[in-house]
């Protein structure tokens, strides 16, 4: 496995890290609460010290099971959550409303805010100490970020945090250039965490090249599409209603085959490093310039070891070359 700094931080933590939201059982159609710990578990067996949460993920529900994995491993891991949406308040701006356990829009049993007010940052992380039965967070991330709220307000509270030995460094998510400069100028910013895979590379144009200047962590989200390029999701597959991808236009019958038909491209890469489609997607991600870790979904302990062993991988100029006229040559997906 290979480790890189989390930013200036000097925290050290595994290119390929586990992603948590899944398991929160909200919007992935239920979890089973067993399986998702051993899951954490052999995650951590297998190399991986990076896992990365938020109360929002089942609302509290995936720190719940992630604090529970990690009785007697604490030691072993870079322990990473969130702040910011809130359903505790109604301040801030209104994101969503939702009742748990449905992706339903309308009104329902949460109302989540987007707010990162320092009265509810001191809430959230009591919260998440709580749940994740640990006494310090390696890295706090601003979930989503909050127009009603000065950031440097924000920012003062986390460092607050910071000097109340509460967390150890300090992150953004879903993030423009312009707000982390607003962080860093209040106070030192380790990491951004934006969704970012072979199908949206949006962070290519202004957030990747901006951590490689500022010299701050990048941690990509979903990169591997929400299961699209693990080349496992075919045309036949049936989402049920209270998963996610039951409505996102991109699952849809013929991207699935779009996708397959990038994922055929690349599969002599693939195997000269006898590695899976879905491996060497999540090592693409981690090898491209700025991005420096990769955090992938587990639901099981079989797919959280065949995620771990990505992190192993080293792809070279003529294979990433490959890649790139490969996806220069593609159709693109229908959204």
């Amino acid at each position: 496995m290979q480790m890189r700094s989390l930013g200036a931080s000097r925290i050290e933590a595994s290119v390929v890290g586990l992603g948590t939201w899944a398991i929160g059982g909200w919007m992935w159609g239920g979890t089973d609460d067993a399986e998702s710990m051993v899951a954490i578990q052999t995650a951590i067996e297998s190399g991986i010290t990076l896992i990365d949460t938020a109360p929002a993920y089942g609302f509290g529900h995936a720190e719940e099971i992630v604090g529970r994995a990690l009785a007697g491993r604490r030691d072993r891991v870079v322990l990473a959550t969130k702040c910011g949406l809130v359903w505790h308040c109604r301040k801030g701006k209104l994101f969503f409303n939702s009742e748990e356990g449905s992706i339903t829009q309308g009104e329902g049993k949460y109302q989540v805010h987007r707010y990162l007010g320092r009265d509810a940052i001191r809430y959230e992380v009591e919260q998440s100490l709580r749940r994740l039965k640990v006494d310090y967070i390696d890295l706090y991330q601003t979930h989503w970020q909050d127009v009603t709220t000065p950031i440097d307000e924000t920012m003062d509270e986390l460092l607050r945090l910071k000097q109340a030995g509460k967390i150890r460094a300090i992150g953004v998510s879903n993030a423009t250039p312009a707000e982390m400069d607003q962080y860093r100028a209040v106070g030192q910013l380790d990491a951004d965490q934006e969704k970012y895979s072979l199908l949206d590379r949006q962070p290519e144009a202004e957030q990747l090249p901006y951590v490689r200047k500022a010299g701050l962590a990048f941690l990509a989200y979903s990169p591997l599409a929400q299961g699209l390029l693990t080349g496992a999701i075919g045309p036949d597959r049936v989402f049920d209603k209270d998963d996610l991808r039951f409505t996102r236009s991109r699952f849809n019958v013929d991207n699935r085959r779009r996708v397959a038909q990038l994922l055929a491209a690349f599969r002599p890469v693939a195997e000269k490093h006898r590695i899976s489609l879905g491996q060497l997607a999540i090592a693409w991600a981690f090898h491209q310039p700025g991005c420096t870790h990769a955090l992938i979904g587990a639901r099981n302990p079989k797919q959280a070891e065949e995620n771990a062993r990505a992190g192993a991988v080293v792809l070279d100029a003529a294979d990433l070359a490959a890649m790139s006229r490969a996806l220069t040559a593609w159709e693109g997906l229908q959204e």
